[in-house]
């Protein structure tokens, strides 16, 4: 499998306990940054009553499409190719919105695009569920949060561990308002906003 994630493995269980509350009834999701696709696997293989579009950047959705290829689960969609700058989003409406370890790799500007998107594209009542380490109030929730941003930023000094503030922010102006904040293992959050009817 190309693209192999350590850390999906680790937070699939996890994050299927809460999807399996929030996201109880039939649904169709796109999930923005499917990456290996080991979460596109997984999720639709246990919670049959979702429709799961996987999605990833141009340049690395062949990776993705190569790795889903051999997959015979009709609930399970072809990867589609999304860029989260390109605005308005060429995907169909859905009802849920999903991303894992996403918005700390995206340069700010792209964090807002997605919800941008996501607003756009989410159906009235729909929910966008997000997964990934935090800041609340300016601050570092660990020492490993810390650590984990000083490296991101040693990578891309666009990349960093987002504020739940701003990530509000972006998600009230697009339609969105805060649903529930999950505390997850190892210092990360489901948030889930919702998209009023």
């Amino acid at each position: 499998m190309k693209n192999f994630s350590e850390s999906c493995e680790k937070n699939k269980h996890p994050i299927l306990e809460i999807l399996q509350v929030e996201l109880a009834e039939p649904a169709t999701v796109l999930e923005v940054g499917s990456g290996s696709g080991q979460h596109a696997l997984f999720f639709s293989e246990q919670l049959p009553h979702l429709q799961w579009q996987p999605s990833e950047r141009p340049g690395v959705v062949e990776d993705l499409r190569c790795n889903l290829a051999e997959s015979d689960q009709g609930r399970l969609k072809k990867p589609l190719s999304l860029d989260v700058d390109q605005l308005p989003w060429n995907v169909a409406p859905a009802s849920v919105v999903f991303s894992a370890n996403t918005l700390h790799i995206m340069p700010l500007e792209s964090v807002e695009n997605f919800f941008r998107g996501t607003g756009a594209t989410l159906q009235p009542g729909g929910k966008l569920c997000v997964y990934g380490p935090f800041n609340f109030n300016g601050q570092f929730t660990s020492e490993s949060n810390a650590k984990f941003d000083r490296s991101l930023k040693d990578k891309d000094p666009k990349q960093g561990i987002r504020d739940f503030e701003q990530l509000n922010g972006f998600a009230e102006r697009n339609g969105l308002v805060l649903f529930k904040d999950h505390a997850m293992p190892s210092n990360n959050r489901l948030l889930v906003w919702q998209k009023p009817v």
